[in-house]
């Protein structure tokens, strides 16, 4: 009894810190509006950093610090990707300007490439292999529902003491994941043998995003033929093709290139990449276009948009369960094609004068039952075609695909919709040219889905799958985290 007491008490302190990882990015598109006000004179560009990079490190170093957790002990990583994030936190509200802002987000997003991984391994730890599966779904699950509840906590959190709060919030789950952890979670042993992390691949890698990020961003403001923006691109381009052959040469890489030798994996990372570009363009995009055109207020904003998160929780486990029946790419080009639906919904239906129930919350119920029926799926399907012991790195290698994708897609944004209108909404501009902007946007992300869907087209379900109910569940569950790079090989 006391031995599984324990357990849950591990799982409580687990999920808190993926909680508290998954609620700030969702926070942080309803506070954007919000930002933007306080710093008038920076361009929406600038401000896109805020998000950008964090997804930039985040991505850059997830996987490398599910390393450095099998190779020092999850449980103290654990505790310093909670101490970072935390900091973090306290320093973005602090942050008297946007350059700043930036800087602690960039640790933000350190804390939780250190933070979600271990946080994985501590639970997996803990329970046996027959319950792993379900617990990564219920731990995936607390993640979803941060997810869910983020816009309206957001919304209600940034209205009653602005964005700086949005930061803020994080301190004390923090500070309260801290003090249980130490009573909860038991000290774990390093492995014996294992290779120091790739450092010289990491700053690589998130040279080249950053590199490419800026000159996507920034090319429509300085211009494309500003050598600041050709000196990205170039960057991104040598940095990039460094990056992809010390991979290939490192016995520990950031990114192990054997995994791409399965067709379906390289298939469901490009894809992810693809979807993520459009998928994160329009949820930061809805939340401008809410505030900025129909001038809902920064609350009504955030409950506009919270019934297609809760349609999300609520479609991928029924998902997960009909990968075994229909396979992937069904279910892939089922669930991308309703999302295309719901974003042509948006282009087709939405208008300048506001109509909640008409038009808006009819398109995000469709966006989020495409996503409900894409997005986890997508990342099984990445996962289902390697052997069970490499589902940890792989699923890792997937979530840093969303991650480059989305910080990709935010870039994307800012070019779509212009640099002050990201900064200052519809009056930047006028309201019917706002609304055009938006409509591009929407069928960009359209667009991105659609390519999304051709290449999934490209993933066949391994037989093993379709033949064994319980592998595909544990590839779902583990594909649905945010990462399980800890969970390392031969666990």
């Amino acid at each position: 009894m006391r031995l599984t007491r324990r357990r849950w008490a591990v799982f409580g302190v687990t999920a808190l810190g993926a909680f508290m990882g998954s609620l700030d990015l969702s926070i942080v598109n309803v506070a954007f509006p919000s930002l933007a006000r306080s710093f008038p004179r920076d361009s929406g560009a600038a401000l896109a950093w805020v998000i950008t990079a964090y997804a930039i490190v985040f991505a850059a170093l997830l996987v490398t610090a599910g390393r450095t957790a099998d190779r020092l002990g999850r449980r103290r990583v654990y505790f310093w990707g909670l101490a970072v994030f935390t900091l973090g936190s306290a320093l973005c509200g602090l942050a008297p300007s946007v350059a700043l802002l930036v800087v602690g987000r960039v640790i933000q997003g350190a804390g939780a490439a250190l933070l979600l991984p271990a946080s994985l391994g501590l639970l997996l730890d803990a329970f046996p292999p027959e319950r792993r599966a379900q617990m990564v779904a219920l731990w995936s699950g607390v993640a979803a529902l941060a997810v869910a509840t983020g816009p309206s906590v957001g919304a209600l959190v940034v209205t009653a003491g602005g964005w700086r709060w949005a930061f803020y919030l994080n301190v004390p789950i923090g500070v309260l994941t801290l003090s249980a952890g130490r009573t909860v979670l038991a000290d774990d042993r390093p492995a014996a043998r294992a290779t120091s992390p790739d450092l010289v691949g990491v700053a690589l890698v998130t040279v080249a995003l950053a590199g490419l990020v800026l000159g996507i961003s920034e090319g429509p403001g300085w211009g494309w033929g500003d050598p600041r923006v050709v000196a990205g691109l170039a960057a991104a381009a040598v940095l990039g093709a460094a990056f992809a052959r010390r991979c290939a040469r490192h016995p520990d890489p950031v990114l192990d290139l054997t995994l791409f030798r399965s067709r379906a994996f390289a298939a469901a990372n490009a894809a992810t990449v693809v979807y993520a570009m459009g998928f994160f363009a329009m949820l930061l995009g809805n939340i401008l276009f809410l505030t900025g055109v129909w001038g809902y207020s920064i609350l009504a904003a955030g409950l506009a948009v919270t019934p297609g998160p809760l349609v999300v929780a609520v479609v991928s486990g029924p998902a997960g369960r009909l990968v075994g029946r229909l396979g992937f790419a069904p279910l892939l080009l089922t669930g991308l094609g309703v999302f295309a639906v719901g974003l042509a919904w948006f282009v087709v239906r939405v208008g300048l004068h506001p109509d909640f129930a008409g038009t808006w919350l009819p398109g995000t119920l469709i966006v989020g039952a495409g996503i409900g029926l894409s997005f986890p799926v997508l990342g099984a399907a990445a996962v289902s075609a390697l052997p069970q012991d490499r589902f940890a790195v792989g699923s890792a290698v997937n979530q840093t695909s969303r991650q480059v994708g989305g910080a990709l897609g935010i870039a994307i944004l800012v070019a779509i919709l212009g640099p002050a209108a990201t900064a200052a909404g519809a009056g930047a501009m006028g309201d019917a040219l706002a609304l055009t902007r938006f409509d591009h946007l929407w069928t960009y992300a359209a667009i991105a889905t659609g390519l999304a869907g051709v290449i999934c087209a490209f993933i066949r379900s391994p037989r093993r799958a379709l033949a064994a109910p319980s592998a595909t569940t544990t590839a779902v569950a583990a594909a649905t985290a945010p990462s399980t790079a800890a969970a390392s090989d031969g666990r």
